[in-house]
């Protein structure tokens, strides 16, 4: 539900102490609600979050948003886009304050040319990715929103942050009217 990587945040953290162009590696920070990428645009950066909690949302032709995954401490955004040179197939928007490594684009491309810890560390991401894309969508098909709206309400309680109604709606991918009934529901 909040997908983390301290083995990438180790990785980029030593990276970032130990280069010497200091301008390959920079932090950046967001405030809560700031958009850190947009789809359909071009990323002029890779980044590594260092502190806080994003969501990774697409947003569909008819203006309604699907949180994918809630983004927090040593997830990477950027690098598929940059690794296919397309447009970012997600937004990323802060939902608490969030610091991020923010990667030159041709030290991003230097390092997948000559980093074998870069690239594990890449594949495992793709890879993992690809298994909770998959358990996903098979538990969403198995169980009632009302497990999985559960498990989100803990992630807040956890994480001791606010999740709106609209953005639990949008990653349970079903209407507010139907949120409100299912955490009517929960209640009882």
């Amino acid at each position: 539900m909040l997908r983390t990587n301290q083995l990438f945040l180790n990785y980029t953290e030593d990276l970032y102490g130990n280069q010497e162009r200091k301008e390959d590696i920079v932090i950046r920070s967001f405030s809560k609600g700031e958009r850190i990428l947009t789809q359909g645009e071009n990323p002029s950066k890779v980044m590594l979050i260092r502190e806080g909690i994003t969501k990774c949302f697409l947003a569909e032709e008819n203006d309604k948003e699907y949180i994918v995954e809630f983004l927090g401490k040593g997830e990477i955004i950027g690098e598929i886009e940059l690794i296919r040179n397309i447009s970012c197939l997600c937004s990323i928007e802060a939902v608490t304050e969030v610091t991020v490594y923010s990667i030159s684009v041709p030290y991003f491309r230097a390092l997948i040319k000559n980093d074998l810890s870069l690239n594990n560390l890449l594949l495992d991401v793709f890879a993992e990715r690809i298994v909770n894309t998959s358990k996903r969508a098979s538990y969403q098909q198995l169980y009632a929103a009302e497990h999985t709206l559960a498990q989100l309400l803990e992630l807040q309680t956890q994480q001791e942050i606010e999740i709106s109604k609209e953005d639990m709606a949008a990653y349970l991918g079903i209407t507010v009217r139907s949120l409100n009934r299912t955490l009517k529901n929960l209640k009882k």
